[in-house]
């Protein structure tokens, strides 16, 4: 009986042992083409946008803050021509 619910276990575990191992990166600017963060926040504000938080995913900028609508986001950026590229919503 051991034996069977070992078996059952492994085949259940398969699948997830099967998936990649890592999402590709939504960015792929190489890091010494990217513009200063600084940059990028001046930018925004200028564009009405209250900041909160900005770091680094998937290799973008991911900016948390209130766009110039007043409108809550969560944005990622190329880091080289600061275009948006997604979010996670």
């Amino acid at each position: 009986m051991n034996a069977a619910l070992t078996s059952i276990l492994l085949l259940c575990a398969l699948p997830v042992c099967t998936l990649p191992a890592a999402a590709a990166e939504r960015c792929t600017v190489p890091r010494e083409s990217w513009r200063p963060v600084d940059e990028l926040r001046a930018e925004l504000t200028g564009k009405g946008w209250t900041i909160a938080n900005i770091k680094t995913e998937d290799g973008c900028y991911e900016v948390y803050g209130t766009d110039g609508e007043g409108k809550r986001s969560e944005i990622f950026f190329d880091p080289a021509s600061f275009e948006p590229v997604g979010s996670d919503d």
